[in-house]
């Protein structure tokens, strides 16, 4: 069925007010993907690309995209913002290619006289011959009333004359900016209501800012008092906390509004992740619609709804963007987040393995916050490796390492029937436990074997805290023996490979007697 709610357009001024976020500034390839990607792509209704007059680089790079912008057929869909300083930002703007102006007003009567040092028609003069410059040299305009939020608070007398005078040039759009991110819903709702009353053949764009965590739930508020443009960023991005999320407000207005909007969601994904790349923010894995994690389910009683029926589901599901659900693997796993798990990775195992394999997950849950899919394949070969008989177990081991320092290991084990302690000191934790448990097993005529080959490795795209899978080859009476241990700590792992060799060492000693 189609939307039957409003037409709203989108605007996404990441690659201008967006680069007021601290630490952000877009090289001229970077601009110019990111443009391409929004309208071509994303299908974004209008971009703001830059400030007029900022340098040379902002030059050449808005040029690039005002000329692949008129190949294509996009040119009055890229904006520019510019002052009220008569022909120096058109000039800058007609320079670069450019066919749209987005003329800062001051829409507060204390930014006008505190800031320009000017009255309201001191100030309308100087917008008259700006526009009238403008459209001399063939761009179109909009306007910004810039602080507009405090402005129609404090001095709402001032907002309306502006208007009045503003209504009789040659204007597209006018954008009602909360500057500060100071409005909350009811008073969006009640101000632009106020501006549709008064002002009914405008074309109202809203400009929302973050500050009070805000920003979608004021572009609904917008929208539904007949706010025909919504402005938003990329990822959040701006200045302070930042614009309203173009993720988050597309979803909103589509989901909850109906409204209906030409942005094509299957791409949001891949616009955050090249705009999180180019600026070095990076998304917090939390963040709607776009985060790492929102569509995995952690709790093991989720999975088990998911697999008796989708309970755990919603129309926000992630395949709308191009991504996938997931079921998180630790101490909260149940048989239900396992068995999704192992479906994705096309693996079959017994009940009885799948009972081992989840104790070993929520035992290294305890320590290790989540487990991936990719350590998945790690744990069950360590757990079905490990099905022969345990003739000797580790019960309990410290180990003590320091810079320039010998590694100190203390250990206990079960060696059949019986417990042994023991203490080994050497180059490193791993070579320190194998002195420990060799004072134990050579007084006993056990052949230790030696090591021939060490290897460590972690699962494909693993962090820091990944799990630690280590390989070990031994000679053994003139043949090779590989063994493997996994830990999420590289010295346990190691001290597993080896408990593993010793385990098969004394199975075929049994098997011999």
């Amino acid at each position: 069925m189609p939307n039957l709610g409003p037409k709203v357009e989108l605007v996404d001024v990441t690659l201008r007010d967006g680069e007021q976020t601290q630490g952000v500034s877009f090289s001229q390839a970077e601009k110019v993907s990111i443009a391409k990607a929004l309208l071509h792509s994303l299908k974004v209704d209008r971009i703001e690309v830059a400030s007029a007059g900022i340098s040379s680089g902002e030059l050449e790079a808005v040029t690039r995209i005002n000329d692949w912008a008129a190949e294509e057929g996009f040119l009055e869909r890229v904006e520019v913002l510019g002052f009220t300083n008569h022909k120096r930002s058109v000039d800058w703007i007609t320079s670069a290619g450019g066919k749209v102006l987005n003329l800062l007003t001051k829409g507060s009567e204390k930014h006008c006289r505190e800031q320009l040092r000017q009255s309201l028609s001191e100030h309308l003069e100087g917008i008259r011959r700006t526009v009238d410059y403008a459209k001399e040299q063939g761009l179109l305009v909009n306007v910004y009333l810039e602080d507009w939020s405090n402005g129609f608070a404090d001095s709402p007398a001032y907002v309306y004359e502006m208007m009045e005078s503003l209504r009789q040039l040659p204007i597209n759009h006018y954008m009602l900016p909360d500057t500060l991110g100071v409005m909350s819903p009811e008073e969006v709702f009640a101000s632009i209501s106020d501006m549709k009353d008064r002002f009914p053949d405008c074309n109202f764009d809203f400009h929302p800012h973050n500050d009070y965590g805000l920003g979608t739930a004021n572009s609904m508020a917008a929208v539904k008092a007949g706010a025909s443009t919504i402005h938003c960023t990329i990822n959040c991005l701006g200045e302070r906390a930042g614009n309203a999320s173009l993720a988050e407000v597309c979803m909103v207005l589509r989901d909850k509004m109906d409204a209906q909007i030409s942005v094509d969601e299957t791409e949001i994904y891949t616009l955050s992740q090249m705009v999180e790349n180019f600026s070095g923010k990076m998304v917090a894995e939390n963040a709607p619609i776009v985060g790492a994690d929102v569509f995995t389910q952690t709790a093991g009683i989720h999975a088990d709804g998911d697999s008796k029926g989708d309970l755990y589901q919603t129309n926000l599901s992630p395949d709308r963007f191009n991504r996938s659900r997931s079921y998180a693997l630790g101490k909260m796993s149940g048989k239900a987040s396992l068995k999704k798990n192992l479906e994705t990775l096309g693996i079959s195992l017994s009940e009885e393995d799948q009972a081992k394999v989840l104790k070993r997950i929520v035992k290294l849950g305890d320590s290790k916050a989540t487990i991936t899919p990719e350590d998945l394949p790690f744990i069950i070969a360590d757990i079905l490796e490990s099905k022969g008989d345990r003739h000797l177990e580790l019960l309990n081991c410290s180990i003590t390492s320091g810079l320039d320092l010998e590694s100190v290991v203390s250990i206990r084990v079960r060696i059949y029937d019986e417990i042994f302690k023991s203490t080994g000191a050497g180059n490193g934790g791993f070579d320190a436990f194998v002195v420990a448990i060799r004072k134990i097993l050579d007084p006993r005529k056990f052949e230790f074997p030696e090591l021939v080959d060490y290897q460590v490795r972690i699962p494909r795209g693993g962090t820091a805290s990944a799990l630690v899978e280590c390989f070990i080859t031994w000679q053994d009476q003139g043949r090779n023996v590989r063994t493997r241990g996994v830990s999420a700590n590289q010295v346990f792992a190691g001290i597993g490979a080896t408990l593993r060799m010793l385990n098969m060492k004394m199975n075929q000693d049994r098997a011999q007697e």
